[in-house]
């Protein structure tokens, strides 16, 4: 329904018909709204549960902890480290182990670079896990 102007005999005037281009746009707007939710946004992380239930003889001599300390001082699981051997300790330690998970816990003190460096050894050195430890982990929280 719209309104013709300049046709005055019955002439013939070519006037656009939008109705089914609203009608694409329309189908468009519905699918795009369909597909959107379905894409997958940031990334997949697993958050760390403390576990009540631990048996007083479990063992946690597998558990690896490297600790990132203040003045560029590492250890690994109270033995002490430098950032030149820390990858072949890593190494030697997992060399014979089937499950490659180890922790990384900073001092409230040091650069996150630093932490971050410790991970990138650790991820190079063939540890597939890597965990962060915090205050609240430790303390059983």
């Amino acid at each position: 329904m719209g309104m013709e102007v300049g046709v005055k005999n019955g002439g013939a005037m070519a006037s656009m018909n939008v109705v089914p281009l609203i009608d694409i746009l329309l189908v468009l707007l519905i699918i795009f709204m369909v597909i959107t939710p379905l894409t997958p946004k940031g990334l997949e992380a697993l958050v760390p549960q403390p576990s009540h239930d631990v048996a007083p003889n479990a063992d946690f001599s597998k558990v690896i902890v490297v600790q990132v300390l203040e003045n560029n001082r590492l250890k690994i699981n109270e033995d002490t480290a430098t950032w030149d051997n820390l990858g072949q300790q890593i190494n030697n330690i997992f060399k014979l182990r089937a499950e490659k998970v180890a922790f990384v816990k900073g001092d409230d003190t040091v650069v996150f670079s630093d932490v971050a460096r410790a991970i990138d050894v650790m991820r190079s050195s063939g540890v597939e896990k890597v965990g962060l430890m915090t205050a609240k982990l430790d303390s059983g929280q």
